[in-house]
């Protein structure tokens, strides 16, 4: 009787805790979705378009971002080159706009305030990462 209640206990914490998990942060989790689509966005173009060196920085960038949120938040153990459906965009302005929109996005989503002193940090330098990847693509843009 003990090791079935041992392992209720032991069964009902793992739940709890799981699901503590992953409502934990779920600003950064809708972050990491922004800045994939962002990603996407600035790398995968119709045509025969040539990536510029600041779209190739701005996904370095954007990867460097997606790097010190997966470490802040819980890792949703997605790929990066996975992202939202986003809608098709044909013109390379207008898709470098699209994933200027997504990056703020992802950069409002992790303004909310973060408890955690080892997050903070980690928080700090994804806002530098996306603040750089909005530079390099507004550059590009204006190419």
């Amino acid at each position: 009787m003990k090791k079935i209640a041992l392992l209720l206990v032991v069964f009902t914490t793992s739940l709890l805790t799981g699901a503590m998990a992953q409502g934990a942060h779920p600003a950064y989790l809708h972050a990491l979705s922004d800045l994939r689509a962002a990603r996407w966005m600035i790398e995968h173009r119709p045509g025969d378009w040539v990536a510029s060196e600041d779209e190739h920085a701005a996904v370095r960038k954007i990867d460097d971002a997606i790097g010190e949120i997966k470490k802040a938040a819980i890792d949703d153990g997605k790929d990066i080159n996975d992202h939202v459906k986003a809608q098709e965009v044909n013109e390379h302005k207008g898709r470098l706009g699209k994933a200027l929109e997504y990056l703020r996005k992802a950069r409002a989503d992790i303004e909310k305030d973060e408890d955690n002193d080892f997050a903070k940090g980690l928080r700090k330098r994804a806002f530098m990462h996306i603040d750089e990847a909005i530079r390099l693509t507004e550059k590009a843009r204006q190419s």
